[in-house]
């Protein structure tokens, strides 16, 4: 007898939760909020649309050299494209191989993608003549007619590269190659932005680490965005 009223009791309180919590759950999923409860923040990805979103950290700096081909390319050369942009020097002994094979694998991702394309600007303009920087390409294989190797005046490129991009360049005649300068990777949208992605405190990590393969393989992902866009 006593369970029967147990039973009873507990079908009622059921029934009052039904008729008050049911309707207001309808709502919920009709307006679209069921989502916006704080347990399920927490389920599926770890970032949100807005969190994913690359940062705009401003116009890259002007430029304007001489590419492999004698050819003088520009900031408005890329215009309307997505690319990256790296400073390096051909004679280089120690990262600049790694940031080649890095250049190459981004190159093979993206190859015959119009939309997008590559800037390698030498911080030793006196030995890397386009004709120099011609043969470099040759010998790394490169196949992409919108990866441009460029020289020029090396007190502007060293302005570029440490007052423009802000990423360290400079020569040392102590350290093996007599140059030393930045693994780092600059990504550059359509609009000519410098973009990029932030970190696990929201940060933002302005460039790309083209010594190590999660930077690359993040750069890679944000190429894909940014040609989407």
């Amino acid at each position: 007898m006593f369970k029967n009223k147990s039973y009873i009791g507990i079908s009622f309180i059921i029934l009052i939760f039904g008729i008050y919590a049911v309707p207001k759950i309808v709502d919920r999923i009709s307006n679209g909020e069921v989502v916006k409860g704080n347990r399920l923040d927490n389920v599926g990805l770890k970032t949100s649309k807005a969190d994913a979103k690359l940062i705009t950290i401003g116009p890259a700096p002007k430029f304007a050299l001489t590419n492999q081909d004698n050819i003088k390319v520009s900031n408005d050369t890329y215009k309307g494209k997505v690319y990256v942009l790296e400073f390096f020097f051909t004679t280089c002994p120690s990262i600049c191989p790694k940031m080649n094979l890095s250049m190459l694998e981004i190159e093979k991702t993206f190859f015959g993608n119009p939309n997008f394309g590559i800037v390698s600007i030498t911080i030793d303009p006196t030995h890397d003549t386009p004709q120099v920087l011609k043969d470099h390409a040759k010998l790394l294989g490169v196949k992409s007619s919108n990866w441009n190797f460029l020289t020029g005046d090396k007190a502007t490129i060293m302005d570029l590269s440490n007052k423009g991009f802000n990423l360290y360049a400079g020569e040392n005649e102590k350290v093996s190659g007599g140059f030393e300068h930045s693994g780092l990777f600059a990504l550059i949208d359509k609009d000519g932005n410098i973009r990029c992605r932030k970190d696990e405190f929201g940060n933002p990590n302005i460039y790309y680490d083209g010594l190590d393969k999660k930077g690359v393989r993040d750069i890679q992902e944000d190429i894909k965005i940014l040609l989407a866009e």
